[in-house]
């Protein structure tokens, strides 16, 4: 791979794992912050978080092999202080006469690249921050006066000697270009999916990509939750058992105690999100509750905590019940395929049910509302 993609791909591929590790989260943002997710903000959001990434790879990488002569291959160019230095050196790289060998010119193609690379900072900065143009510019220099900085450090003084160039011209050229970024940032409004002027506390119908958003939220909190719980659990047992800097304690299944660690782990996830969460909160699910929904009896009233309880059972927690217990009991995958499909036909139940309300709903006799709705009712009565 050239060196000049990988920075790409690095920020591409990060971007996207985080993307999903933060996905749950920004949704609950959104949720509160505009009322409804919005596939325009979305989007905007996870361009902005990889072109961050890849000003962080581009600033970075490749990374030099670490050797005894480092310094003398690599510390031989001193930090140019002087503005506009890059006039000069086009002076000594011109090749030829007219605009279009000026436009060749490696110095000035040098200048235009930093100035478009800082172009989407000041365009995010600018427009999703809503900071002035004046404070849009500023942070672009000051972002690009701490990649200057990382350059001449060596990463911090991670390495011996600097491996890339500090350069005042640099530095101007970012600036420019967060500059004409935040100039340019209203053309991100032409993005569509986007409501600009929401009020947050106003009820949503309820869709079925509001249904669904919810499912996949429920389904990835169970995933992260599990994740971190069972990384913890083993964490706790290699230090129960020795000293987790040496190293020196043997594999994890060789561990006492760490069947019943196993075994145990996963249903701790499932306890706190299928029972406590619809227990303790208003909705049935943490998903749900992320996208301001609420379930309601007949009469409108909202549903109690074992209704709740009993309507997790039957949505996602109970396909993640299966799944587990499918596991528990070396089932051969026979209560896997029972909840895959259950969970199929809950997701072909949203569409034709009333209100998307699908199966869960149907079976526990409850109807599907936005929160919103609900709190204005309760105060108003």
């Amino acid at each position: 791979m050239s060196t000049r993609m990988l920075p790409a791909v690095v920020a591409i591929v990060l971007g996207a794992l985080l993307a999903i590790a933060l996905f749950v989260p920004y949704v609950a943002r959104q949720y509160r912050r505009r009322g409804e997710l919005g596939i325009g903000n979305a989007a905007l959001a996870l361009a902005g978080l990889v072109y961050s990434l890849g000003l962080v790879a581009y600033v970075l990488l490749p990374l030099p092999a670490m050797g005894p002569d480092f310094c003398a291959v690599y510390g031989t160019s001193a930090p140019q202080w002087t503005p506009f230095n890059f006039l000069t050196d086009m002076e000594k790289e011109a090749i030829g006469t007219g605009i279009a060998a000026t436009l060749r010119n490696p110095a000035l193609t040098q200048v235009l690249l930093n100035v478009a690379l800082f172009l989407p900072l000041g365009m995010f900065v600018r427009y999703m921050f809503q900071r002035s143009v004046l404070a849009t510019t500023a942070i672009g220099l000051g972002v690009s006066l701490l990649i200057e900085l990382t350059q001449v450090t060596g990463i911090w003084f991670l390495y011996p000697c600097a491996y890339r160039l500090f350069d005042v011209d640099d530095l101007m050229a970012n600036g420019l270009g967060a500059l004409l970024g935040a100039l340019a940032a209203p053309v991100l409004r032409a993005v569509p999916g986007q409501r600009l002027d929401t009020d947050p506390g106003q009820p949503r119908p309820v869709t079925r990509s509001r249904r669904l958003l919810a499912m996949v939220c429920d389904l990835m909190a169970y995933q992260f939750t599990a994740v971190v719980f069972g990384t913890a659990a083993n964490v706790g047992l290699l230090a129960v058992h020795g000293d987790l800097i040496s190293g020196d304690i043997g594999p994890l299944p060789e561990l006492a105690g760490y069947a019943e660690v196993t075994a145990v782990a996963p249903w701790v996830p499932w306890l706190l999100l299928a029972v406590v969460v619809p227990l303790v909160g208003k909705a049935p699910s943490l998903g749900q509750r992320i996208v301001r929904l609420q379930a309601t009896r007949s009469d409108g009233r909202p549903a109690g905590p074992v209704m709740r309880m009993v309507r997790s059972l039957f949505g996602v927690g109970g396909y993640v019940f299966l799944t587990q217990l499918d596991t528990a009991l070396s089932a051969g995958g026979m209560l896997g395929t029972v909840a895959t499909c259950y969970g199929l036909a809950s997701l072909i139940a949203l569409f034709p049910t009333a209100g998307h309300r699908g199966l869960s709903y149907v079976f526990t006799g409850l109807r599907l509302t936005d929160s919103r709705a609900v709190d204005r009712a309760e105060v108003l009565s």
